[in-house]
């Protein structure tokens, strides 16, 4: 997301409680997380609700942006951790969904578009990463999804860029691993 100065101000006021500025960042970050949603997310309408669950978590939660880290590296977190959320939220559903209701009106992507089976399969290979090991799932997503740097990720989680980077080696193998069991490699 490539916001710019005024966004970094707006959110820092809106921080310190400011509902002038909160409304203002929700309408200019809006396009900008739906596009990284959509990255994500392979159908428009699931793109579009984890958009809504994110500048609902940004209004909720942006007291809690202290303003130590860039604003868009914060957004970056929150809206890769609404966009999976949705997606776990789906599965859910589907999974859910009994043998006599009538079937979801979506075809099955992973036969439709490689592309959109692809992502579903990566999202299903960061959600094992997650759950076995979050250290390395939260250093994947800053880096590969949310594009930032080596140096930024250690800075976001605290930690040494060696053992950040060693991290994000390690959940890529992990990642590699469970998309090479899905595809047979």
């Amino acid at each position: 997301m490539a916001l710019d100065e005024t966004t970094e101000e707006l959110a820092r006021v809106a921080a310190r409680g400011d509902h002038r500025a909160l409304g203002e960042l929700l309408k200019r970050i809006e396009p900008d997380v739906l596009r990284h949603c959509g990255r994500i997310l392979p159908y428009r309408q699931d793109a579009e609700e984890a958009c809504q669950d994110t500048l609902l978590a940004v209004a909720r939660n942006i007291g809690r942006f202290e303003g130590r880290a860039r604003f868009t590296t914060w957004l970056h977190i929150v809206t890769a951790n609404c966009a999976r959320t949705t997606y776990r939220s789906l599965k859910r559903r589907s999974a859910e969904q009994s043998s006599d209701e009538l079937p979801l009106q979506r075809p099955d992507v992973a036969r439709v578009s490689v592309i959109a089976g692809s992502r579903l399969d990566l999202l299903d290979a960061m959600e094992a990463l997650e759950a076995d090991k979050p250290d390395l799932a939260q250093a994947l997503v800053l880096r590969d999804i949310c594009q930032l740097d080596y140096s930024e990720v250690a800075e976001q989680l605290g930690i040494p860029l060696g053992t950040a980077k060693s991290r994000i080696h390690q959940a890529r193998k992990y990642v590699q691993s469970a998309l090479g069991d899905a595809y047979g490699f």
